[in-house]
C-alpha cells in the first residue's frame, strides 16, 4: 500500500481560497486513481474529487463542481486539490485516497487513506 499525508488545511473566510496537497511514499502513485474526500461532524464520509492515474479524467462532486480543481504530479508522487470560493459547508476534514478501482466516487475503490486534514471555513 502506498501511505499519504494530506497538508495545507486550516481555517479561512468564505470566499477564500486553499491549496491542499497529498504526499505519498511507499510506491509511486502513476499506477494509481487518487481522490478526495471529506467528512463533516456527525456526517458520512462524502466524495469530493477523484482524478485518473494519468491525469486525463477528473470527477466532481456537485457541491464543488466549479469551485475545486483536483490535479496531480506523478514525478513529484502528489495530489493537490486548490479550493477556491470556500463555503461554510465546505467545514470538514479532508480526506486523500488512492486507488485501482474505476468507480472513483465509490469510498470502497480505495484501499489507501491519509489521516486527514481539517478546513474550517467562517461566514
Amino acid at each position: 500500500q502506498v501511505q499519504l499525508v494530506e497538508s495545507g488545511g486550516g481555517q479561512v473566510q468564505a470566499g477564500d481560497s486553499l491549496r491542499l496537497s497529498c504526499a505519498a511514499s511507499g510506491r509511486r502513485i502513476n499506477s494509481y486513481a487518487m481522490g478526495w474526500f471529506r467528512q463533516a461532524p456527525e456526517n458520512e464520509r462524502e466524495f469530493v474529487a477523484a482524478i485518473s492515474w494519468s491525469g486525463g479524467t477528473t470527477y466532481y462532486g456537485d457541491s464543488v463542481k466549479g469551485r475545486f480543481t483536483i490535479s496531480r504530479d506523478n514525478a513529484e508522487n502528489k495530489a493537490f486539490l486548490q479550493m477556491s470560493s470556500l463555503k461554510p459547508e465546505d467545514t470538514a476534514v479532508y480526506y486523500c485516497a488512492a486507488g485501482t478501482g474505476v468507480r472513483l466516487r465509490a469510498i470502497s475503490e480505495y484501499n489507501s487513506w491519509g489521516q486527514g486534514t481539517q478546513v474550517t471555513v467562517s461566514s
